[in-house]
């Protein structure tokens, strides 16, 4: 079996991959103490991939670590999460003040020692080890600078495993923290550089979602969301026979131009309340939701752009991959290159669901935002003492706006020009 090693920093990240937990233990039947309950070999043959078995007992393979210990010490008291191994639950004294310099060049070097320790003893229980996922913010130290740090280590010493990340951030014009853009430009520098796959989810673009179905939406309540997406995510990698089985598999589909690694995902159904409640919901609607702007969980107009591959995968029994082919085939004219897959096991409480995974050039307007909003920072000098007082030199940040600057070029390249993504046959 193929392992991944799931790492979940800071307290956003912590968060998400706590709602993760939850809602794959319940597609995989493993109760709160770790023991199995299911019935169905579905269910069962892939539980390796995320778990490890010790004593007929299954445990998250999952590396928490923040820089400073109180969302990891609520997570804990939480039963559910009292099923970590101890042991790799890692939390720093003092946090980094929410900036991207204190994270990254953190003076504490017993942190990361211990980490990336935590990481060799797990990689050396696996018999086959693909990669590894983490969850983060890019708005917050933690998240931001020292999961570049991470990011950076983890690359140097697997060069040759997959890694992928999903991003918090937020298109707000409006920052809990005046830095944000200097934290998110910075962190995707080290995006572009080490990661085969980034999944981006925006908080504003989140509650807007949720506010359709809930009158005051939480950010236990955006989380949930992302999880789901998640869950649909990593779907290809938990059950069997699934086309792109694994992490490579996907990147391979998914990433048909280097360095154009930043996806954007949506989740079906969300809106339709009353098929919820019925548990039910018409194979069209599902997919003409999953290919919404509404349902996007990025701010997206899929009409400026097109995409350079897709993967579409549905969940549940009371469908068949022929009617789902059916269905699919009215969209080759806006989708040229998508994978299409049926996995039977449904999500909690749904009789049928799907994801959808987009690489779409739209995505470069989601980067501009930031990189104008970094820019107009940085021209000022605004905070850039503060974050080369921790061991920064400024010329950090006139590398990282300049290779998101040529990464949104290049987007715009592809979008405008001819590609060999055009002639890709479509393939479902």
């Amino acid at each position: 079996m193929r392992e991944i090693i799931h790492i979940q920093l800071g307290g956003c990240g912590n968060r998400i991959g706590s709602k993760f937990w939850k809602t794959i233990t319940d597609e995989h039947c493993i109760d709160s103490t770790g023991i199995y309950y299911g019935q169905l070999d579905e269910n069962f043959e892939g539980i390796n991939v995320y778990f490890n078995e010790i004593s007929r007992k299954y445990c998250p393979r999952a590396i928490l670590v923040d820089l400073e210990p109180d969302v990891i010490n609520t997570l804990h008291n939480d039963s559910f999460d009292k099923f970590f191994y101890s042991d790799n639950i890692i939390c720093g004294k003092v946090g980094c003040g929410s900036s991207w310099s204190s994270g990254f060049y953190n003076d504490d070097t017993e942190v990361i020692d211990q980490v990336l320790n935590t990481i060799r003893k797990e990689s050396e229980l696996c018999d086959c080890l693909q990669g590894f996922q983490l969850t983060h913010s890019l708005l917050g130290g933690t998240g931001s600078g020292f999961g570049s740090l991470l990011i950076d280590k983890l690359r140097e010493e697997y060069p040759d495993r997959a890694m992928m990340t999903f991003s918090s951030l937020t298109s707000s014009e409006t920052c809990e923290h005046l830095i944000e853009p200097y934290n998110i430009v910075l962190s995707i520098q080290h995006l572009i550089e080490n990661i085969d796959a980034t999944y981006f989810f925006d908080n504003e673009t989140l509650h807007k979602t949720s506010s359709r179905t809930q009158t005051s939406p939480t950010y236990n309540d955006l989380n949930q969301l992302i999880s789901t997406a998640m869950s649909g995510i990593t779907t290809c990698f938990r059950f069997p026979d699934q086309i792109n089985g694994d992490m490579q598999k996907l990147n391979n589909h998914m990433i048909p131009f280097p360095r154009l690694q930043f996806l954007m995902s949506s989740y079906a159904p969300i809106f339709s309340q009353t098929c919820i409640q019925n548990n039910s919901i018409p194979l069209y609607q599902l997919i003409e939701e999953i290919f919404d702007n509404k349902n996007m969980l990025i701010p997206c107009d899929l009409q400026q752009g097109r995409y350079l591959s897709a993967t579409a995968i549905f969940r549940g029994r009371d469908m068949t991959i022929k009617e789902i082919y059916e269905h699919i085939f009215n969209l080759q004219t806006k989708v040229k290159n998508i994978k299409t897959t049926l996995c039977e096991i449904p999500l909690k409480d749904l009789e049928v669901s799907s994801t959808l995974i987009g690489n779409h050039t739209s995505i470069q307007n989601l980067l501009k935002f930031f990189l104008e909003k970094f820019s107009t920072m940085f021209r000022r000098k605004l905070y850039v003492f503060g974050f080369c007082r921790s061991g920064m030199d400024e010329m950090e940040f006139t590398e990282a706006e300049s290779n998101l600057s040529d990464l949104i070029d290049e987007y715009q390249e592809i979008q405008h020009g001819k590609t060999d993504s055009e002639s890709v046959s479509n393939i479902i």
